[in-house]
């Protein structure tokens, strides 16, 4: 059966769900695997505060499921409100069957089904910033850049190569919301080296080979910048694309930070000098 067939229902129905052997609940717990994400194009995200970013951002969940105590409390009344005015299909659950969904202690009182939204190349604003991440493979560490694009309004980044999936639950929790303010693009290495071979601004790549020091960049608008992976860093292919290199200097032991924090680092940098 599909998951429109098990989230078939009427416009703004309630079931009440109490075990956790329910098929609707099988299905919730499939999209934990990216291979039922993928063939669904849905994935889960937990916690009022969440969901209410979906909402206002305009991400209409298909489906929630929420602790019946705490359908009175004003943010998941808010939630379960808007969801049955869409339309969408709300499941009152127990403590045990939300367990059973989130799979952790203590979990959220509400979680939403939402489509994945995914953009091209050429959808891009190409006069605004953006963020390539080249064969990223930690989800928290997606997660938490996601998050710091967020904050310093950098609304579109480009997953190139072979990276961790961002609807996947442990980069959504990192995320904290943010994932639905940005406009992802996933792009193989060749459409990506095609597509920057016409773009107009510069392309600045952290990398420790032949790299200036971060604080003497020329932060130009437009601009893209460019991080690799956790352990490898920027292929050699995506550094031979980027009109600037450029490392952050150490001043300890550590010859690295950690991606997330690198990226934060350069962000706000390139934000702050432009």
């Amino acid at each position: 059966m599909s998951f429109d067939d098990l989230l078939r229902h009427r416009p703004g129905e309630v079931r009440m769900v109490t075990s956790g052997a329910n098929e609707i609940v099988k299905a919730l717990r499939s999209l934990r695997l990216k291979k039922y994400r993928n063939e669904s194009n849905l994935f889960i995200a937990e916690g009022a505060r969440t969901l209410i970013e979906a909402l206002e951002l305009g991400h209409q969940p298909k489906a929630i499921a929420y602790l019946g105590a705490s359908q009175d409390e004003p943010h998941v009344k808010r939630i379960i409100d808007a969801v049955k005015a869409a339309g969408g299909l709300c499941l009152e659950v127990n403590e045990e069957v939300l367990n059973k969904i989130s799979e952790r202690e203590n979990p959220q009182t509400v979680v939403g089904v939402f489509e994945q939204r995914w953009g091209h190349l050429q959808s891009l604003q190409v006069d605004k910033q953006i963020l390539v991440l080249e064969d990223i493979r930690d989800p928290g560490n997606l997660g938490t850049i996601l998050r710091t694009c967020d904050g310093f309004g950098v609304t579109q980044v480009v997953l190139a190569g072979n990276c961790t999936d961002p609807y996947g639950i442990e980069a959504v929790r990192a995320s904290m919301g943010s994932l639905f303010s940005i406009r992802l693009v996933a792009a193989e290495a060749a459409q990506l080296f095609d597509w920057l071979k016409n773009y107009q601004g510069e392309i600045v790549g952290t990398a420790l080979q032949s790299a200036k020091d971060i604080r003497t960049t020329n932060w130009q608008q437009p601009h893209i910048i460019v991080m690799g992976n956790e352990q490898k860093g920027l292929s050699e292919d995506l550094r031979k694309c980027c009109t600037q290199l450029i490392k952050i200097p150490m001043r300890g032991r550590a010859d690295s930070f950690n991606l997330a924090v690198a990226t934060a680092i350069t962000l706000y940098l390139a934000g702050s000098e432009a």
